[in-house]
């Protein structure tokens, strides 16, 4: 990996033995480490990757904050779930849990064999889980002191998952869980160019996310429907690098319990897109040969687009953005 940013902070490690990335520097004579999927400070640790509810109803989400990247998928109805990919760091508690989509079966190959948290899925949806290369660790196989119940939210956005005690059940079962490595992309510099924006919004037929640039946190923070959209810990959900991906949405087989079809997010083959990062838009074309491939993101004359360090959130799309252009600079009074 390749590293020209210093980042000022330092994330605290899972409890968990693991591998140390491969992108490191020196501060004060101390190696630094980076993790490979996000660029953040921290360890190449276990994959755990999480099926989250994303409606109105489950926020402020548990934990999303120490998420390494963020995808944002369409399912029935026109809404939208989160799957969350955690390494550098993993929470205590995250949640609310909800059900596993086709779509995570091609979106999670890429990582490994990690461990798959979810609270369950159609009875035909479970057998490709079992026979996919994915730890299936869903509620309806653990126990209710892992996958357990707030009392402060109503069903189905009370299942809270206890991290810790899933991965000391993953430990004790002797699992071979994936750790994180490089998914296709690179950290570094911005490339020349783009577009400068403040903000960019995305609709789902029944969900909406804008992002805004914040010149003073580095990051893109995140909002639905006009609502800042914070996690239970009182911190803005947001990313160094917001991705958007463009891709084919057909129906799957499956559909949903009001009878409708389940969208498959098509996120292996080739399609377009665009990077935002440091306030600015990259149009960039994305490409993965394969489900157990990275995915690489480039320019137009095919240069690699580097990726900010720090939290990445993409966005599964079938429609075009909304960007809000920024505001050119008032000329210096002379």
């Amino acid at each position: 990996m390749r590293f020209k940013l210093f980042l000022p902070f330092l994330i605290a490690s899972v409890s968990l033995t693991a591998c140390a990335s491969s992108g490191s520097n020196s501060s004060n004579g101390e190696d630094v480490t980076y993790n490979s999927i996000s660029g953040r400070v921290g360890i190449d640790g276990p994959i755990m990757a999480v099926k989250l509810d994303d409606t109105s109803a489950a926020r402020p989400q548990i934990g999303l904050e120490d998420a390494d990247l963020v995808y944002i998928e369409q399912v029935e109805g026109g809404l939208t779930r989160l799957a969350a990919i955690f390494s550098s760091v993993i929470p205590t508690n995250i949640g609310p849990i909800r059900s596993a989509r086709i779509s995570d079966i091609d979106i999670l190959a890429q990582y490994g064999k990690v461990i798959f948290a979810y609270s369950g899925a159609q009875r035909a949806m479970l057998t490709v889980i079992a026979n996919s290369n994915l730890w299936d660790y869903g509620a309806q196989r653990q126990s209710p002191t892992i996958y357990t119940r707030d009392a402060n939210r109503s069903a189905p956005y009370d299942m809270v998952l206890r991290c810790d005690l899933l991965l000391e059940k993953a430990k004790s079962d002797q699992r071979d869980i994936a750790v994180s490595r490089s998914i296709g992309w690179s950290f570094g510099d911005a490339p020349v160019g783009g577009v400068s924006i403040d903000s960019v919004a995305l609709r789902w037929p029944a969900s909406k996310y804008e992002a805004t640039w914040s010149k003073a946190e580095r990051r893109w923070l995140l909002s639905n429907g006009g609502v800042a959209d914070f996690a239970a810990s009182g911190k803005q959900l947001g990313a160094t690098t917001f991705v958007i991906q463009n891709v084919q949405m057909p129906d799957s087989i499956y559909r949903g319990s009001d009878g409708s079809y389940t969208p498959l997010s098509e996120t292996v083959g080739t399609g377009t897109g665009y990077i935002l990062r440091d306030g600015r838009s990259f149009k960039a074309n994305w490409k993965r040969p394969t489900s157990e491939s990275g995915t690489t993101w480039t320019l137009a004359d095919g240069s690699e687009i580097n990726f900010a360090p720090g939290s990445i959130w993409v966005a599964l799309t079938d429609t075009k953005p909304a960007f809000t252009l920024a505001a050119p600079s008032s000329p210096l009074s002379k």
